[in-house]
């Protein structure tokens, strides 16, 4: 059968970008290697690690927090079968909804591990070893990433392990050391924190979350010390070694020969992912990859090979859902002759621990070392009567002006619900609004989103109201 389009890859870039094409018109195809769609981000990714890191912020809460708001329990404690078993339910709920939409959209799904043959044919070889051919006019490249594991941690994927396995820990560890301070391991470290396991982070950088804004790794950092988490900032990883019941993972401070050795129940491994295009017969068309199996791409997300393109995890940028899903439409639009755009500076970030962090723009240390004129707002979470009221009191909202023109240049957050919060910042620097604007817009109260509204005043002349 005979394709306008196949995506190769059904996560949150091959789905949108498959869908959008039927929306235009296009015969459009999607192959997926695994049994079910969704990807990464639903299967194994955000989808599931989002909920357990709900059902650990409840735990949490029950056993810290309901005496205080008056709620008393007897023999609380956590099964861990039922928590997975929920996170399982709400991956398949998910999971099905996507296979909804592709019959929605009569969109045809193949199953199998995709290749090019050349520029127009694709072979999809399934679990039965058979395999398939479909021809097609274009194609979409949106098979992912996967994590980077280096050879000397010894990965087994039961005591030495990934964001994957991590998800289907039955049992509440003693101990658990994390191998890198970024997104993924603050998540997955702060629910087995909340769940009772002694988690140590190991970060080579100076600090946490090292591309985002600095006072804001800083707050978050101390909230999860609050939680019991401790770091160790500016160490190495030499070795892990994976035993039966545990692991041995040997740190060395960056500027020392010293070394000291941890032992855990996990070591999970966190320390970013690839571009997985292994296997794709990306050299039967003549398409290349970097060191980090990333696909070189133009403006328009078209490959060295007109009528290829490739979008999401496996092309330059930040690995996020919503950023693959962005770049799945305007791909879409492209071959349906429009004329779509991204701002790629408008894409926020978000860390989904509790308080959760957000960020959408430039960060301070990006402003200045560009020489941009700024100037700043914050405003605390603890001087908010909501955040108080819930007893939600880490955390801030951080306001970056340009100090002549008053254009809000980056907004930075930290504290509850900031992960919904952010998309305010995002309308506002779509629009290309001042600090003036958005300290002029009536926020209702109480709510979380008045930190915004303050910070936005403490940026111009420094009027916040409430502090």
């Amino acid at each position: 059968m005979k394709y306008d389009v196949t995506v190769i890859g059904s996560g949150p870039g091959g789905y949108v970008a498959a869908i959008r094409c039927a929306q235009l018109g296009m015969k459009t195809a999607i192959v997926e290697r695994y049994p079910t769609l969704g990807g990464t981000c639903l299967n194994v990714g955000c989808i599931p690690s989002k909920a357990l890191l709900d059902s650990s912020e409840h735990y949490h809460a029950a056993h810290h927090r309901f005496e205080e708001h008056g709620i008393q329990l007897k023999d609380l404690k956590v099964n861990m079968p039922q928590m997975i078993k929920r996170k399982n339910e709400v991956v398949e709920q998910n999971v099905s909804g996507i296979s909804f939409l592709m019959k929605k959209n009569k969109i045809d799904v193949f199953h199998g591990h995709g290749s090019f043959e050349n520029a127009h044919k694709i072979s999809v070889k399934g679990d039965d070893g058979k395999t398939k051919t479909i021809e097609t006019e274009k194609v979409i490249i949106a098979t992912g990433s996967k994590p980077i594991v280096p050879e000397a941690f010894n990965y087994d994927k039961k005591r030495v392990i990934t964001s994957t396995e991590a998800l289907n820990i039955d049992k509440v560890p003693d101990r658990m050391v994390v191998i890198g301070g970024g997104v993924i391991g603050l998540e997955l470290g702060s629910v087995y924190a909340r769940l009772g396991t002694e988690v140590e982070v190991i970060e080579f950088q100076e600090r946490i979350l090292p591309t985002m804004d600095k006072d804001c790794a800083r707050e978050l950092q101390r909230s999860l010390k609050k939680l019991g988490m401790k770091f160790h900032l500016k160490h190495k990883v030499n070795t892990v070694e994976a035993l039966k019941t545990k692991v041995k993972v040997e740190v060395q401070k960056r500027d020392s020969e010293d070394t000291f050795v941890m032992d855990a129940d996990y070591c999970l491994v966190a320390i970013g992912r690839r571009a997985y295009t292994d296997n794709l017969g990306l050299e039967n068309v003549g398409i290349k990859t970097d060191d980090r199996g990333r696909i070189d791409v133009n403006d328009q997300l078209e490959t060295s090979v007109s009528g290829i393109y490739a979008i999401g995890d496996v092309v330059r940028g930040a690995m996020l859902a919503h950023k693959a899903e962005e770049e799945g439409v305007l791909v879409a639009e492209i071959m349906a002759g429009q004329k779509p755009h991204i701002n790629y500076n408008l894409i926020p970030g978000v860390v989904y621990t509790w308080p959760e962090v957000a960020a959408v723009g430039q960060t301070e240390e990006q402003l200045k070392e560009a020489g941009t004129p700024y100037k700043v707002g914050k405003f605390p979470f603890k001087a908010l009567g909501r955040a108080r009221a819930s007893m939600d009191v880490d955390g801030m909202v951080k306001v970056l002006a340009h100090k002549e023109t008053d254009e809000i240049l980056g907004v930075h957050m930290v504290g509850a619900r900031t992960a919904d919060m952010i998309a305010e910042a995002v309308t506002l620097m779509e629009f290309r609004a001042s600090a003036e604007d958005a300290a002029r817009m009536s926020h209702a109260h109480p709510t979380y989103t008045e930190a915004m509204k303050e910070a936005a005043l403490a940026a111009t002349d420094n009027r916040a109201l409430h502090i």
